[in-house]
């Protein structure tokens, strides 16, 4: 039988190397970040990350079109979309998201939601619509942002992240620089205690151990959620969706503006308020 470890019985280096993730977060140490102290730095720009869109019908077109137009004022340099694109993940609705916001003129880099696929195990509209946008990571002025597929097909809840993840992690991580500042971005949340966390959640923050973390960005649980640990924050936000609500009952819809600097990522929520004959009673959340 194998006894529980005790945190405060543990220095340092024995918590860097033998504590789960999500113990490590909650502990506010991440062995990366703190190995890096202060020589990965990164360059200052912004960027706007968005989830769940929910596009479903021509209205929600209308509705993003708003969404796009407004972004367009806050002069990022690209945006990050936390999946969910669609409500039905129909290829064509796929075609008119990828549509509304090529409007936008900045690269948007998405990852695919559970919304994303038609039926539990088909994503070809997905995969056609944003080749290579499934696991990938791109660089950005010394920055290094990590887009990971956390999704189970349809299934909302109690998932675990697929084997085909691990193993993209297992073999493109070693390409990256552990002490650049990193950021991780995914549909399913993978903060400690949040709703609707992956079963493996753990597993996959364990693979970014050694690296220097700046923030994680999350979807599909309607709602902001934030776990801070020290200059790292990990996640979730507020639905961008005409015709879907908020799993906390707020009201507000929007986006994330968000600005990277040496001394870490700072966060605006953006409120997006549609013109009223757009605006529809919000449909309760049957799934996520």
């Amino acid at each position: 039988m194998n006894t529980p470890i005790d945190p405060s019985l543990l220095n340092r280096r024995e918590a860097l190397g033998r504590l789960s993730a999500g113990t490590l977060l909650a502990l506010g140490l991440w062995p990366g970040t703190l190995r890096a102290a202060g020589n990965g730095q990164g360059g200052t720009f912004r960027f706007l990350v968005i989830n769940d869109t929910h596009y479903l019908t021509r209205e929600c077109g209308d509705y993003l079109d708003g969404v796009v137009q407004q972004m367009k004022q806050h002069k990022a340099e690209f945006l990050l979309h936390g999946g969910d694109l669609t409500e039905k993940g129909e290829t064509a609705s796929l075609e008119a998201v990828k549509d509304i916001f090529r409007d936008l003129r900045l690269p948007m880099y998405p990852v695919i939601g559970n919304h994303d696929y038609p039926t539990q195990n088909d994503r070809r509209g997905y995969v056609q619509m944003f080749p290579l946008r499934t696991n990938y990571y791109l660089h950005r002025h010394g920055w290094q942002f990590v887009g990971l597929d956390s999704s189970d097909g349809l299934r909302y809840e109690k998932i675990a992240i697929q084997d085909a993840t691990f193993r993209w992690l297992d073999e493109y991580l070693p390409r990256l620089n552990p002490r650049k500042p990193t950021v991780i971005f995914t549909h399913f949340p993978l903060g400690p205690d949040v709703k609707y966390r992956p079963t493996n959640a753990d597993a996959l923050l364990d693979r970014f151990r050694e690296f220097n973390l700046r923030a994680v960005f999350n979807g599909h649980y309607h709602a902001l959620t934030e776990r801070t640990r020290g200059d790292m924050v990990i996640t979730t936000n507020r639905c961008c969706a005409l015709k879907r609500g908020n799993h906390d009952n707020s009201k507000e819809k929007g986006y994330f503006l968000c600005t990277a600097s040496p001394a870490g990522i700072t966060r605006e929520f953006v409120e997006y308020k549609p013109v009223q004959s757009l605006l529809e009673p919000a449909a309760k959340p049957v799934r996520s």
